[in-house]
């Protein structure tokens, strides 16, 4: 099982995928889970949109088990921009 660290309170499905590099691009991440590829917490999840938080467990046909942890360092994240 590998460990995917985020350094956000959660991470939404389809980013997830891209950021494990287990999906290139959103479209390709969209289709592994309208295929009923994507488990998360050993149930199989069709909504791309699925927040994913620390614990939780993802598990890809031919990728392999990913935990998600929490914790990271969030210097030099974006917090976004003021709009003033």
């Amino acid at each position: 099982m590998r460990e995917i660290k985020i350094h956000t309170q959660y991470i939404k499905l389809t980013q997830f995928l891209k950021w494990a590099n287990i999906a290139i691009t959103g479209s390709e991440a969209n289709q592994m889970i309208r295929n009923g590829m994507v488990s998360v917490n050993g149930q199989v999840e069709l909504r791309r949109g699925r927040k994913l938080y620390p614990g939780d467990c993802v598990e890809v046909e031919g990728a392999g088990i990913y935990r998600i942890i929490g914790g990271g360092n969030t210097e030099g994240v974006s917090k976004g921009t003021d709009p003033e």
